[in-house]
């Protein structure tokens, strides 16, 4: 295939095909040439014109995994019926039951082998996503009553990596049991903190994730 002139389809094909083989074949185990052979007439310098690093790949795959959660979640964000605490739960579940999530265990990056992968993922949750969508929901809540803290915008930070990265068993392995662990003591610090926003069904994704991955790591 003829190198594509149009440099968003170029880069959709490499994401797109990154995402196929990161799922089949596990993130470790796909290799740049791998995803070279794959699409179809590419060469290595259209890969790194648009990505420096398969972890740079690996992080507009996630991107392109979460885009239908994150506009879910921004229309929760958007909406004039919620409390700041609803909107918050509402946020947390959307995230917990995003197909995404699947995916994304299955292609089992194991972020502390990947340091840059590592450092993209701490900079989307702390410097975007929590100052752009969980810290304005705390200052609603706090408005409207429902939340009561007075530090908003370190509290998003907070939920943000304990969410994203200590719940994350590519980032902190451990067993199914572990995990689930960890979300018991995530549920009730919130709930000290006044945000009871995690309920007890989340915990049968989370056990699903957590086996996945474990399964994807036993193939190794």
């Amino acid at each position: 295939m003829a190198r594509n002139k149009y440099p968003e389809e170029t880069r959709n094909l490499i994401v797109d095909t990154a995402a196929r083989l990161f799922v089949e074949k596990g993130y470790e185990r796909t290799s740049i040439q791998d995803i070279i052979n794959n699409l179809g007439g590419l060469s290595k310098g259209a890969i790194y014109h648009h990505f420096k690093s398969k972890d740079e790949i690996m992080n507009a795959v996630a991107d392109k995994l979460y885009a239908g959660a994150t506009e879910k979640m921004n229309e929760i964000v958007r909406r004039k019926d919620l409390t700041g605490l609803e909107k918050l739960r509402m946020v947390f579940q959307a995230s917990i039951y995003s197909s995404a999530q699947e995916e994304l265990f299955a292609a089992a990056p194991d972020m502390l082998d990947n340091p840059q992968l590592l450092s993209l993922f701490i900079r989307n949750s702390v410097q975007q996503e929590a100052p752009a969508m969980i810290q304005p929901i705390l200052e609603e809540g706090i408005a409207d009553g429902s939340i009561c803290t007075d530090y908003p915008k370190e509290l998003s930070e907070v939920l943000m990596l304990m969410g994203n990265l200590w719940l994350n068993p590519l980032v902190y392995h451990c067993d199914t049991l572990q995990l689930i662990n960890r979300m018991r003591f995530f549920q009730h610090m919130l709930r000290l903190l006044g945000l009871d926003i995690i309920d007890d069904e989340m915990f049968i994704p989370l056990e699903k994730y957590a086996q996945l991955y474990q399964e994807h790591q036993g193939r190794r």
